[in-house]
């Protein structure tokens, strides 16, 4: 169990970066589909840490293999941190990153300030409930157009203002040193040593049946 660590993610962007960042480390990555379907998860939590949480634990209970799973959001200070934990549905349940954007800007039409930070919070469960997690932000300003081809979701217009550019604008294998997933991501890896001890502790504990 301790050298398997699913991706518990269904959004295909994620799922490529998760990988390409943790890819050279001694685990075996599955994903969602590696296994049979489950029902989804239930994100219901008020904050990033419990939706993190109740993804990677639910899937970990299903699979009976520890899961990591993150809850990314983007927080607007002039909308009081909103979207916050709603932002894949701001605009509505089957909402398209078009349509979120597009009532990002219409919420931000007569506003002059624009600050904002990404938010990412990174869990790894197993299936008795044990947790670790780890917390990336990236700070900057959304801006009034579409900027770049590389991102998803917010990415294009969200500007970080040290380089002048979205972070749709910056190439994936450029894009983890400032983002708000690739720095938690890199407290992860930095703490890699002292995460495997605390799975292999889990699986002596709970070994799988």
């Amino acid at each position: 169990m301790e050298n398997v660590i699913v991706l518990a993610t269904g959004n295909r962007h994620k799922y490529v970066e998760l990988r390409q960042v943790l890819g050279n480390l001694p685990l075996t990555l599955r994903g969602l589909a590696d296994f049979s379907p489950v029902p989804e998860a239930v994100e219901d939590g008020a904050t990033f840490d419990e939706n993190a949480y109740k993804k990677a634990h639910h899937y970990a209970q299903a699979f009976n293999v520890p899961c990591l799973a993150d809850d990314t959001g983007l927080a607007v200070d002039a909308l009081g941190g909103q979207p916050g934990v709603h932002s894949a549905r701001y605009a509505g349940p089957a909402a398209t990153d078009r349509a979120n954007c597009e009532r990002l800007l219409r919420e931000l039409a007569d506003v002059d300030c624009r600050a904002a930070r990404f938010v990412c919070v990174l869990t790894l469960a197993v299936p008795n409930g044990a947790s670790l997690s780890w917390e990336g932000r990236c700070e900057g300003e959304i801006i009034t157009e579409w900027r770049g081809e590389h991102g998803f979701g917010y990415d294009p217009l969200f500007l970080i203002p040290q380089l002048n550019k979205t972070l749709a604008e910056i190439p994936l294998a450029e894009k983890e040193a400032y983002s708000h997933r690739g720095r938690a991501l890199a407290q992860f890896m930095g703490e890699f040593d002292r995460v495997r001890e605390w799975l292999q502790r889990q699986v002596a504990i709970h070994p799988a049946p």
